[in-house]
């Protein structure tokens, strides 16, 4: 093997009675920065970002929810107690859920104050893709989600002493054959997914800029290729510890789910809604007034 990807991990760390990991922070710091990339977008359009503060205040509590929760069913499978399985601090965590918590929340919260769903949530498309690429840093400073094990260059070494993520404890070792420098290299798909999500930021602004959308189209896109990418994706991690259904992880089947949604609103917005311009953003101004 020519060349690895390998570093120490950045573990846990206790700040008084509190346990503190970089995955928690750059998930506050990504929520952070895709609010207000998108407040600033919805702004520019002349819509509410007041109103839309407002709206991510209440999806933040549904994005936490849904995190802890979207895999309770996959666990009360598995046949998990039922009082461990609602626990709401321990357990599995998923990314897919956080999203679906915070866009339901959102849905229902924008109603309640004034602002327009669907411009808004075409504009929040774009700080989702930014959420998840700085949530992402810190899977890579703990060292999460590493996948199947790999001899691409590209993979990430564990070499004897590396503290990695809990959920990845068994890869650890202490020492390693002769001839040896690592204790096993392994796909690290939260890198993949970053760079997915780098990529995919990109092409919505392509996407926007040269096709003539209908509202609800470019959230619908970003559903899509998020979805299909986590279908992908997880592929590598099939028995790394992620909740599972049959012969896939929970995040593929709701990807997929999510995927076939996105397809379909996609085509019913194309029916349903006017295109996108300035002109049709007035006129919806005006009906939802904030």
């Amino acid at each position: 093997m020519l060349a690895v990807i390998a570093y120490p991990p950045i573990p846990l760390f206790d700040v008084g009675p509190l346990t503190l990991s970089l995955h928690g922070l750059f998930a506050a710091l990504g929520f952070i920065g895709g609010a207000i990339y998108t407040t600033k977008l919805l702004n520019g359009r002349g819509f509410s970002g007041e109103a839309f503060q407002s709206v991510l205040t209440w999806a933040l509590v549904g994005s936490l929810l849904g995190a802890r929760y979207f895999t309770t069913p996959a666990a009360l499978l598995d046949g998990v107690p039922f009082s461990t399985a609602l626990n709401p601090v321990s357990g599995s965590f998923s990314i897919m859920g956080g999203f679906a918590g915070g866009i339901l929340v959102g849905w229902f919260r924008m109603r309640k104050v004034g602002l327009d769903r669907l411009p808004t949530f075409d504009s929040a498309s774009f700080g989702l893709a930014i959420g998840t690429i700085v949530g992402r840093i810190g899977d890579l400073a703990i060292v999460e989600h590493l996948g199947s094990a790999t001899t691409l260059p590209w993979g990430y070494g564990i070499k004897p002493g590396y503290d990695v993520a809990p959920l990845h404890d068994a890869l650890e070792c202490s020492t390693v054959p002769a001839g040896s420098e690592f204790c096993g290299v392994y796909h690290h798909v939260a890198l993949y997914d970053m760079i997915g999500a780098i990529i995919l930021f990109f092409v919505l602004w392509q996407v926007q800029r040269r096709f003539r959308l209908h509202y609800g189209q470019l959230f619908s896109f970003w559903i899509v290729w998020y979805g299909l990418q986590r279908f992908v994706l997880d592929f590598l991690r099939f028995g790394s510890g992620d909740r599972t259904i049959g012969d896939f992880t929970w995040n593929q089947v709701s990807g997929l789910a999510a995927a076939l949604l996105g397809i379909g609103l996609f085509v019913w917005f194309r029916r349903r809604q006017p295109e996108i311009s300035a002109a049709n953003d007035e006129v919806r101004r005006e009906l939802t007034p904030v």
